[in-house]
C-alpha cells in the first residue's frame, strides 16, 4: 500500500531538494546549498505520493497514446482547477530534481493548462521496460487508445522488451489471441488504417478486411462499409463472397465440392483462429494453415499440441 505523505516536502525524501514551507509558508521546493544526509532511507522514497513541480516532470518517451483532444483537456483542466486532481499521476525519480512520467499524461497536461504549479504524484521504481508496459496497461484499461495505438503498443513490448506474444498478453491482462489479432491490424494498408483511426470502421471490420488479399477489393469493400454502414457480420459475408469470386477466376476447373472437408476446414479455422484450407489430392490431400509471424506459428504449434 502506498504511503501518502503530501504534507512532507521533497527535501525530506530527496537530497537535492529542500522544502522551505515551514520557514516561509511555501510549497516551493528549492535545491539544497549543502548536501547533508537525507532523513529518509532510500527505500522509503518510492511507493509514496508527493506534490511535485510540474516543470520538473518530463513526458514519458514511451507514451503509446498520440491523440489528446483539446476540448477534453480543457474540460479536465477546468475540473482540476475547481476540485483539484483526484487521482495522482505516476512518475519515477531520475535524479537532479527531474522526474519522468510513467502514466497520467492527460492529467499532467490538464494541470499545466489550468496554470497549477504542482501536481500530486505517486513515485515508484521502474525500468524502461516497465514504463512501456505501465503506460500501455493504463491506457488500455481506460480504453483511451485507438486500436492502432494498442497494436503499436504491443509491438513495442515485443520488439523493445523482447517479449513473446504470450508474455505481452500476460502483462496487459489479455489472452494471446487478442494480442495476435491486434498485431495483424498493422499489416493493413494505409487507407484502411486511416479509416480505423478516424473511427469510420471498427476493429471487427478491419479484421475482416485483412482476409482480402486483393487491395482493389479491399478499397471497394471499404467504400461499401462506410457508404452503407455495413455491420461486421455483413462485411464478413461479403469478404467470403469476394474470396469465392477470386478462387473462381484463378481456377480453370472448379473442384468438386466436398461438404465433409469444408466442415473440417471451418472447425479448424474456428479452433486455430487463422485461415485453414484442406485440399484432396487423389486418396490423400494437404492441410494448409496460414500464420503471420514466428510468434503466431508458436501459438499454432501450442494449440496443435493441446489437441493430443
Amino acid at each position: 500500500m502506498s504511503k501518502k505523505v503530501l504534507g512532507r516536502g521533497l527535501g525530506a525524501f530527496f537530497p537535492d531538494y529542500e522544502d522551505d514551507s515551514e520557514k516561509e509558508g511555501s510549497n516551493t521546493a528549492t535545491p539544497k546549498k549543502s548536501s547533508p544526509k537525507s532523513a529518509i532511507d532510500p527505500a522509503e522514497r518510492v511507493n509514496i505520493v508527493l506534490n511535485i513541480p510540474v516543470g520538473h516532470i518530463r513526458p514519458n518517451p514511451h507514451q503509446p497514446r498520440t491523440d489528446f483532444k483539446e476540448e477534453a483537456l480543457e474540460e479536465l483542466a477546468s475540473s482540476i482547477e475547481k476540485h483539484g486532481l483526484i487521482q495522482p499521476i505516476t512518475v519515477r525519480y531520475l535524479g537532479q530534481k527531474r522526474f519522468e512520467l510513467i502514466s497520467g499524461e492527460r492529467r499532467l497536461r490538464a494541470t499545466k493548462l489550468a496554470g497549477i504549479d504542482e501536481i500530486p504524484a505517486y513515485i515508484r521504481e521502474a525500468n524502461d521496460e516497465e514504463i512501456i508496459a505501465f503506460a500501455l496497461i493504463e491506457n488500455i484499461q481506460r480504453e483511451e487508445l485507438n486500436p492502432l495505438e494498442i497494436a503499436l503498443g504491443y509491438q513495442r513490448l515485443i520488439e523493445e522488451c523482447k517479449y513473446t506474444q504470450s508474455q505481452a498478453a500476460e502483462r496487459v491482462g489479455k489472452n494471446r489471441t487478442t494480442v495476435t489479432n491486434m498485431l495483424r491490424l498493422l499489416q493493413l494498408p494505409d487507407f484502411i488504417q486511416a479509416a480505423l483511426r478516424d473511427e469510420s470502421i471498427t476493429t471487427g471490420h478491419a479484421r475482416a478486411l485483412i482476409n482480402l488479399k486483393n487491395e482493389s477489393d479491399q478499397r471497394k469493400l471499404l467504400k461499401n462499409i462506410v457508404k452503407k454502414s455495413l455491420s461486421v457480420r455483413q462485411t464478413e459475408d461479403l469478404v467470403r463472397s469476394y474470396d469465392k469470386k477470386s478462387e473462381q477466376k484463378t481456377s480453370k476447373a472448379k473442384p468438386e465440392r466436398n461438404p465433409f472437408l469444408e466442415d473440417l476446414s471451418k472447425r479448424l479455422r474456428n479452433r486455430l483462429g487463422t485461415k485453414v484450407n484442406i485440399k484432396q489430392k487423389g486418396k490423400g490431400g494437404e492441410i494448409r494453415i496460414e500464420y503471420y509471424s514466428n510468434d503466431d506459428l508458436e501459438r499454432l504449434i501450442q494449440l496443435l499440441d493441446e489437441m493430443d
